[in-house]
């Protein structure tokens, strides 16, 4: 019986044999007897029998169908590196005339679920984009490849699309008015852009390449930045119906319901880092804290790409504590306040 569940396991795994084969047979003489028919069939495995096949064994699973399409995009790749180029014929017929399809395709697909979900998410009153492209994702990639998406997708989104001014609602709290966190960002955008066309001024001279990647990479990490900077009004404190959503922008979040709560009360005091405290803000002290939040039971904040930490006592700033407790005590606590 254990041996039957660890096989059902790995049963995705056993099309990705074929081409391991493959790489073997035009490694072996009988390939030099041949090169062409054999290069048509190994083409053809590669970029047909694995996909069919990993799809097969996929379809009554968890694993999204789309995971497919790179299947069939890791095929062309291995039969480029492996086959002879003048052996490619039918490979470059397919990066020619159905890759580009394939990409398009892909393309339109992501938008339109992205969308779909957004859309969805307009009809119960949420409105946060990082959270629709998160659950769209996870329709469509792996969950891992789902959330790194996600993220760059959102920072795009909001570093471009997002400068219209968003209204809170009465259960929703800023933490960025009142803290430095702004100017701090602020002044990182404006260093990189000044060092990136010093930098790339200086390079030039001695090598075009070189200077551009740097470059990009340096466009790259305002974009970032600017992402993450105009996430953090766009993304507030909420509290809903049975938990509160704590967030930092992009950065870091976590849902916390509300009878996993040991403890919520105004909190400034200056704290060590093993003392166990976990903050929400990725910039800890130099942000400042004002409300703990203490857990019955152990939780994961998610951060960045999707990296997780767990907590027990988090630390978070909101630029209106006393509003802010007054509300959770509210909703955990509906019939004391009435008869109050």
């Amino acid at each position: 019986m254990t041996y039957s569940i660890k096989l059902n396991k790995y049963l995705p795994l056993l099309p990705f044999i074929i081409p391991i084969l493959c790489i073997w047979v035009v490694n072996t003489p009988l390939f030099s007897e041949d090169p062409a028919s054999l290069s048509m069939a190994i083409t053809f495995d590669l970029l047909v029998s694995t996909p069919v096949l990993y799809f097969l064994t996929i379809r009554k699973r968890t694993i999204p169908n789309t995971t497919v399409i790179p299947a069939f995009i890791l095929g062309i790749v291995i039969a480029s590196i492996i086959l002879p180029s003048e052996h490619q014929y039918y490979l470059s017929q397919v990066k020619i005339w159905i890759l580009p399809v394939v990409e398009i395709g892909i393309i339109s697909y992501i938008i339109i679920t992205i969308r779909r979900t957004f859309k969805s998410f307009k009809l119960t009153g949420e409105t946060d984009f990082f959270s629709a492209a998160k659950v769209a994702s996870a329709k469509i990639l792996p969950k891992r490849v789902a959330i790194l998406f996600a993220t760059e997708l959102s920072v795009f989104y909001y570093g471009v699309f997002a400068w219209k001014k968003r209204r809170l609602s009465l259960n929703e709290y800023s933490y960025h008015q009142k803290t430095s966190t702004q100017m701090v960002l602020g002044v990182f955008f404006f260093i990189i852009m000044i060092e990136a066309i010093a930098v790339h001024l200086l390079l030039q001279s001695w090598s075009q390449v070189v200077a551009w990647i740097l470059t990009c990479l340096s466009i790259y990490g305002c974009f970032q930045i600017l992402g993450i900077l105009k996430s953090l009004s766009r993304r507030p404190i909420s509290i809903k119906n049975d938990a509160v959503i704590l967030r930092y922008g992009i950065m870091n979040e976590v849902e916390v319901p509300y009878n996993q709560i040991k403890q919520i009360a105004a909190f400034t005091t200056t704290v060590e880092k093993s003392d166990g405290y976990v903050h929400l803000s990725p910039f800890k002290d130099m942000e400042g804290h004002n409300i703990l939040i203490e857990v019955e039971n152990e939780m994961e904040l998610n951060g960045f790409y999707g990296v997780k930490k767990s907590f027990e006592k988090l630390l978070i700033y909101t630029d209106e504590p006393e509003r802010f407790l007054k509300k959770m005590e509210a909703v955990r606590n509906p019939v004391r306040i009435f008869i109050d």
